[in-house]
């Protein structure tokens, strides 16, 4: 019975020991950009043009690279003019005014007995199927126009433009290179703001909230601290360390690289030595 209570005391003491350490030193981490998009076109092309250079900033909906498009451009003005041509729709309608205004004469006729009733009715129905030339000449002209939309969204896409703000970390290909669908071509990555991932122990990790205050210590200048907050905990902890995933978001205005290691600490969470302390000593007390 002395060695269990030893053994659970000796437990308790090393829990304790271990938490005051996260709290005196802070968690390890290292630090990763805020956002990280690797760009590809989604058709292959031959590279006509490219905008930027490794290291460039680049604001989210600049135009980084272009495929050849030229005789997408070509095909776009051919429909664009079918999309906007008004021939065939006034054609149609000019030759309903002129059917009806047949159909009128006839009527007129057949009244004074000059016409039979099957004329009467055929030029009826010419003027039916006249205006429905009319209705599929818009039909067409509206059909014409989605074809419009079509290869200008294909142009569009024959452009690689950013989707956030930040910097142009590789560049693949270069102009007058092939490009597959899909393929790699540019890195950008956002680094204005920084996370860092910490695994924290779960006796801490239950003190924590999203939102919470959080400090970065960033080791390689003399242990500066920038002011975070956690904006983001892990669903599920790691059994084998008995740790969960806290995210915290730091701000970089000094242009500091990602991938530094820094020591993470959460103010307030001293308390997280006497917590990890009890629990391990509620762990020690089942049988």
């Amino acid at each position: 019975m002395t060695i269990c209570v030893a053994g659970c005391l000796a437990l308790v003491l090393a829990a304790g020991s271990a938490a005051t350490a996260v709290t005196d030193e802070g968690i390890e981490a290292v630090t990763k950009p805020s956002a990280d998009v690797t760009l590809a076109f989604i058709r292959p092309g031959r590279i006509d043009e490219v905008r930027v250079k490794e290291g460039d900033a680049v604001k989210e909906g600049d135009v980084l690279l272009r495929l050849d498009d030229e005789a997408e451009k070509v095909q776009l003005a051919q429909l664009k003019a079918q999309a906007e041509d008004q021939i065939r729709i006034k054609a149609s309608e000019e030759q309903v005014l002129q059917k009806t205004e047949d159909h009128k004469k006839l009527k007129w006729a057949g009244e004074q007995g000059a016409a039979t009733q099957w004329e009467i009715e055929h030029a009826r129905l010419e003027v039916t199927i006249g205006e429905l030339s009319v209705d599929l000449a818009k039909f067409n002209q509206t059909q014409d126009k989605l074809k419009y939309d079509e290869a200008d969204v294909q142009i569009k896409r024959m452009r690689l433009i950013s989707p956030i703000s930040g910097k142009v970390e590789q560049l693949l290909l270069h102009r007058g290179e092939s490009a597959e669908a899909l393929a790699k071509v540019v890195r950008v990555v956002k680094i204005d703001i920084l996370w860092a991932d910490a695994p924290v122990p779960l006796a801490l990790a239950r003190t924590l909230r999203l939102g919470g205050p959080a400090t970065v210590e960033f080791q390689q200048t003399d242990g500066k601290r920038v002011e975070g907050k956690i904006i983001f905990m892990g669903a599920v902890a790691d059994a084998a360390s008995e740790t969960r995933l806290v995210r915290v978001e730091v701000a970089n205005p000094s242009d500091r690289p990602a991938g530094e290691r820094v020591r993470v600490r959460f103010p307030g969470s001293a308390v997280t030595a006497t917590a990890a302390a009890s629990a391990v000593s509620e762990t020690a007390k089942k049988p």
